[in-house]
């Protein structure tokens, strides 16, 4: 993980926001398709809430990157 991904609030697994997305669409993609035993929907269902988590983190850090910039925009055109 880079220092920028880290100050982003970039998550530990490494995951980039699209590739967290890409593989939360696949896991959805798959729990819908049904066909899966209890045991692999439940760990599918665990592996979409870590991805889910992982790109809320990203939109979260880029929030704050944004209001960051902002406020320093403001501060110092005052």
């Amino acid at each position: 993980m880079t220092d920028a991904e880290k100050r982003a609030g970039a998550p530990a697994e490494g995951l980039s926001y699209e590739q967290a997305r890409a593989e939360l669409a696949t896991v959805v993609e798959r729990l819908e398709a049904g066909g899966t035993s209890l045991e692999e929907s439940l760990a599918l269902w665990e592996r979409g809430e870590r991805l889910a988590e992982i790109c809320q983190g990203w939109l979260d850090g880029a929030r704050q990157r944004i209001e960051t910039a902002r406020q320093a925009r403001q501060t110092s055109s005052t």
